[in-house]
């Protein structure tokens, strides 16, 4: 499936657009990711875009996120590992641990975008090309600051062979680099 034709089937399940910016986001860092890791770059990018597919469709019960979302995409023809990494983000509603790289690195990515868009918004200019790693890796310590961000996702950015600090250039940079879209 290409870019465009994964594109058309998430917004044919997903209609509110802080969602679709957040799937934007963890499209860009997932690709971002696999840049610097040498992996399928397409692939990663594709299961960051299409992660929350079924968070309409669910009403957002957590307890069934990741198991729709297999089937939606099990049922697009969609690569089997790029499946099981959109199921796995949910682990706990798989009874397993995320085990491969490409689950921690859904994972982690898809996570931090809320830490950095929570940063931006508390600057003056509410904008990412503001943030500083430094901020973020200083929020990543404040528990009360988007407290719903779990700071323990985040940090399986090490079980891909990353320090936090270079997780979050990465993931700030990719974000950077797709402001304009996500309007900030």
């Amino acid at each position: 499936m290409t870019r465009d034709e994964a594109e058309v089937l998430l917004k044919r399940h997903m209609k509110n657009e802080r969602m679709l910016d957040h799937s934007y986001a963890a499209e860009a860092i997932l690709r971002a990711l696999a840049r610097r890791l040498g992996r399928d770059e397409e692939k990663w990018g594709l299961a960051g875009l299409l992660h929350d597919i079924d968070i309409e469709v669910v009403g957002g019960d957590l307890s069934r996120h990741g198991i729709e979302a297999e089937k939606l995409l099990s049922g697009a023809g969609i690569d089997p590992e790029i499946v099981d990494a959109v199921k796995m983000h949910n682990e706990a509603v798989c009874g397993v641990q995320r085990s491969t790289g490409f689950q921690h690195a859904l994972a982690a990515g898809e996570t931090i975008t809320g830490l950095i868009v929570a940063t931006a918004l508390v600057y003056p200019d509410k904008k990412i090309a503001s943030v500083k790693v430094k901020s973020i890796t200083k929020r990543m310590k404040e528990k009360a600051f988007a407290a719903s961000v779990n700071r323990e996702t985040i940090r399986e950015c090490e079980q891909i062979g990353l320090s936090l600090e270079e997780f979050v250039e990465i993931s700030l940079g990719a974000m950077r680099g797709i402001a304009g879209q996500l309007g900030l």
